[in-house]
């Protein structure tokens, strides 16, 4: 074999499962056809908030195709349990969760009955006809309606719509340290709903083998393993080795496919019914009204400031509307993925912070790209901005006063994480360089007072990726571990495959994976496979969400490939007879160290793996290994980004006129790929700083139910991006990786957010305005605070 010195872990390889989506031959959910399988449709509740009276059956059962219906009642009589929630807090409130409503509907879109028939038209235009009676009920759907006097119960079980109450922090210090500060920011913001919109809706489908017991589920998940637990153990009451579930290509998830939802329920339920293997995917439509979605916070804020702009307190008090179920991860999302990130990049002495979880009468709110992480960059960094202003500094001095510095690692925050590692400073030297900070000032002076006004928003950030560790979070209520396995497999030809408990919607792992791989076996990537999302082929694993794939994922790998590497170097010394120690690995050989002639390949050592025909007689024959890796603590990316706008003050429109950012999440393993990260995730916060809205009326009717009503951004709402990086390695893990999946959704809606109000601040002194931008909402709050001005005398 060729030596091969130059190290796959760094070099921009295009992704090796580009082309078969590029050419449209990828498996996806949907793609899969099962003989005789049946299709089902559901029926949804077009009140928010409603008593199901009556349904009747029969109005659809002579209809083509209609094999069934299936209503609460059928879910009642089969003994399945409610859908369970993933993370416990104290005093949590969950009500009942049934796979379709049986009595009650308690959001629009909420299934109510499922009509199941021979082809999805049939379905559907069954599902349509079928006559479903209600009352309707009055409802609730904001956070703060929700908690007002007499306001509508969401559930009976639920005083007050209070799900739970949860502080953090020490609040008697945080008071001390308000009363003591000369000076004081406040801001009442909201930080508004989004949905998700990954471009393959959801789809599941299921096949009962009535002969051995078993079923097996396609569906479109992050995580197949967590599926598998759920739904066997706590809703189906099945062994969990008697459900395989199995996630093909998915086509993008932004953290809407790692929770447990009715449908996939529901199609086991129908399959063990009926006899037959039931489908179901769902329509655009549907999805705004069936995913989780995202964000949905009311906050005020305080930042205690001294005159010199040094942070010295912050005191945060949310309203986190959950919806109307609390599902997988809803709880920690506004609590311990929220408040704990509320310290920034910053010193900050005291900070105290509360959180209301509140339900109503929306889709239940769970985790969304970053989830937690971009609505505490958002207010962090808005009241920030507002104190600079207050001050008269510029924004990014007063960040560099505040900076924790890189010779306080580790550092510990007052609300509870401890920063692995971090350099602050130089990310943001280098974003203000690249985008020359100065200039921009400059012309921002220059065109004040035209009709078109500029924006600079500087805003640095930090966030927490890689769960862990398993027993923390067990303590902190996470009803799950957060380690990750590794599998891997070298077979006789010296061909190997990857087994890994993550799984891939959009990330890279064919390509990002096999580079680590290949670097430590030193063999060609081309010889190297990664198989996941097949919970029958692989080890248990815990699934990809909170950026933790390369960090918990790939380490988990690494360390299986070093046990591969230290038997392959134990069967190359028996066949070279030297010592272990002897023995160097260089290039894909193994050979005697200073006598280099005397060498087997990497194929030579995994054929004797397996014939065991000359092999040490202490040694197991075959040629894999397992590994589990559970983390210390978590990984810490952070970094800089700026967003420059012009306003036109004449119709509020906003223009995002470039964009930089500089990011660390320690060494990069495929640049290629975490630039296409940071686009994609700037992307979509974009959207939420500018477009996307997910807005109910009082009554809870869902007002941005189609692309008509919810604007996605397009190319030409985002400009090309300049994009560049430092380097911090994590300590915690074998990698030194940091997770970069996130980043750019959490930085970008704080970034974008902060160059308009800069702009809006410069021209006419508006403090805060809530996101998102529109062009009405600009021009009338441009109109509003000119009105309010002094007049100039006349001459």
């Amino acid at each position: 074999m060729t030596d091969r010195s130059e190290k796959y872990f760094g070099q921009a390889l295009k992704r090796k499962e580009d082309p078969r989506f590029i050419t449209g031959t990828g498996n996806y959910t949907d793609d899969i056809v099962i003989p005789g399988a049946l299709h089902a449709a559901m029926v949804r509740s077009p009140y928010a908030h409603a008593k199901i009276t009556g349904i009747d059956k029969d109005s659809v059962k002579d209809m083509p195709g209609v094999v069934h219906v299936l209503t609460g009642q059928d879910v009642k009589d089969a003994g399945l349990g409610s859908i369970p929630v993933g993370w416990l807090l104290p005093e949590l409130k969950t009500p009942a969760h049934p796979a379709i409503a049986l009595d009650e509907a308690n959001h629009v879109g909420d299934i109510v009955a499922v009509v199941i028939a021979e082809t999805r038209a049939q379905a559907e235009d069954a599902a349509a006809a079928l006559e479903v009676e209600y009352q309707a009920l009055p409802a609730v759907s904001s956070a703060s309606a929700a908690l007002a006097d007499g306001a509508p119960l969401v559930h009976d079980d639920v005083p007050g719509n209070v799900a739970f109450t949860w502080e953090i922090g020490d609040e008697a210090a945080t008071n001390e340290a308000f009363n003591a500060a000369p000076r004081k920011v406040s801001v009442k913001l909201r930080n508004h709903r989004l949905v998700a919109n990954p471009i393959e809706p959801r789809s599941s489908m299921a096949q009962f083998t009535p002969a051995s017991g078993e079923y097996l589920l396609y569906t479109t998940s992050q995580n197949p393993h967590i599926h598998r637990l759920i739904l066997a153990a706590f809703v189906m009451s099945i062994p969990e080795h008697k459900l395989r579930v199995i996630s093909p290509d998915v086509g993008g998830g932004f953290g809407t496919k790692i929770f447990q939802y009715q449908e996939e329920v529901i199609v086991l339920l129908a399959t063990r019914l009926l006899g037959r293997p039931v489908k179901w995917t769902a329509r655009r439509s549907e999805a705004f009204v069936s995913d989780a979605q995202g964000r949905d916070h009311e906050t005020v804020a305080q930042l205690a400031v001294s005159d010199d702009g040094m942070i010295l307190g912050f005191r945060v008090n949310t309203l986190a509307n959950l919806g109307a179920y609390q599902t997988l991860f809803a709880p920690a999302v506004p609590t311990y993925l929220y408040g704990t990130l509320l310290n920034g990049v910053y010193k900050m002495p005291v900070i105290h912070a509360k959180v209301t979880g509140v339900m109503t009468n929306t889709v239940p709110v769970d985790a969304y790209r970053g989830a937690g992480r971009p609505e505490a960059t958002y207010l962090v960094e808005r009241i920030v901005d507002m104190a600079a202003h207050e001050l008269g500094m510029d924004p990014a001095e007063l960040r560099r006063k505040n900076f924790i510095q890189a010779d306080e690692f580790p550092y510990q925050t007052p609300v509870a994480l401890v920063y692995d590692s971090g350099d602050y400073e130089p990310a943001m030297d280098k974003a203000m360089g690249m985008m020359n900070y100065p200039a921009l000032r400059e012309e921002q002076k220059r065109m004040k007072g035209s009709n078109k006004v500029l924006g600079v928003g500087l805003i640095t950030f930090l966030e927490a990726c890689g769960l862990a560790p398993s027993a923390l979070v067990g303590q902190l209520g996470a009803q799950a571990g957060q380690w990750e396995s590794s599998l891997v497999r070298v077979h006789p030809t010296g061909k190997v495959e990857l087994y890994t408990g993550s799984h891939s919607h959009g990330q890279g792992h064919e390509t990002a994976f096999p580079q680590i791989a290949a670097d430590e076996l030193q063999i060609p990537i081309e010889d190297i496979d990664l198989i996941h999302g097949d919970t029958g082929r692989m080890p248990y694993g815990w699934g990809t969400y909170g950026s933790r794939s390369a960090a918990v994922g790939g380490s988990a790998l690494k360390m299986a490939l070093q046990k591969i590497t230290a038997k392959m170097k134990k069967i190359a010394a028996h066949l070279l007879e030297a010592s272990e120690e002897d023995i160097e690995h260089e290039g894909g050989v193994f050979r005697i160290k200073g006598a280099p002639e005397k060498s087997k390949s990497f194929f030579d050592i995994s054929l004797m793996a397996h014939l065991a025909h000359n092999y040490p007689a202490d040694l197991e024959p075959g040629l894999e290994a397992t590994a589990f890796y559970d983390p210390k603590n978590f990984v810490y990316p952070f970094g800089t980004h700026i967003a420059v706008v012009e306003i036109d003050t004449d119709t509020g429109h906003v223009k995002l006129r470039n964009y930089g950012c500089v990011d660390d999440c320690g060494p990069l393993i495929n640049p290629l790929i975490v630039e296409g990260q940071v686009h994609g995730g700037i992307a979509q916060g974009v959207g939420q700083a500018l477009l996307e809205d997910a807005a109910y009326d009082e009554d809870g009717n869902f007002l941005a139910g189609s692309y008509m009503e919810y604007a996605m951004p397009r190319a030409d709402d985002v400009p090309t991006f300049q994009i560049d990086h430092t380097v911090t390695p994590s300590p915690h893990n074998p990698l030194g990786v940091k997770g970069i999946g996130e980043a750019g959704t959490i930085a970008s809606t704080a970034a974008v957010a902060s160059a308009v109000m800069d702009a809006l601040w410069q021209e006419c002194g508006i403090k805060h305005l809530d996101m998102p931008f529109t062009a009405e909402k600009v021009w009338k709050a441009i109109r509003d605070a000119r009105s309010d001005m002094p007049q100039a005398a006349d001459d």
